[in-house]
């Protein structure tokens, strides 16, 4: 099965453009150390077609990136 991407990227694929390395996104997000909690987050939603489905990945993803962010500080 294909990964999900962003839907900017999706739609450039579907246009035939090709997508040069990794989606920016993705690469800013693996810097924080919460990709893994995104990827299974974009997974669910592709899925489910609805966040309201996907909400025990969702609180993963904000408490990854809360305590990213807490690190910083």
């Amino acid at each position: 099965m294909a990964k999900p991407g962003h839907a900017w990227s999706r739609a450039a694929a579907e246009r035939g453009e090709d997508e040069e390395g990794e989606d920016p996104l993705d690469a800013r997000i693996a810097r924080t150390g919460c990709l893994e909690q995104h990827r299974q987050l974009q997974e669910c939603m592709a899925e489910r077609q609805d966040w309201r489905h996907c909400q025990e990945e969702l609180r993963a993803f904000g408490a990854c990136m809360a305590r990213r962010q807490q690190r910083q500080r």
